[in-house]
């Protein structure tokens, strides 16, 4: 069984399919890459990870809805 010239590297694709592949994994993972930091400054436009000296403001109604909640459960 002769060993296809073409086909010897590990990956089994020829040099012109191993620079395509390359080629579009590079492209999406700069789409990706682009789209996650979109989403990572939105969310942190919506609600800082490092809360101020108050905390999440948000929050205030969350914590007296649970401390209901409990009084209610027992």
């Amino acid at each position: 069984m002769a060993i296809d010239k073409e086909r010897s590297s590990l990956s089994g694709l020829t040099e012109a399919e191993a620079v395509e592949f390359h080629s579009l994994f590079i492209k999406s993972f700069l789409i990706f890459t682009v789209i996650a930091i979109i989403a990572h400054v939105l969310v942190w436009n919506w609600r800082p990870w490092l809360p101020g000296p108050k905390g999440y403001a948000l929050l205030d109604g969350v914590t007296n809805a649970a401390h209901a909640a409990l009084t209610l459960i027992g």
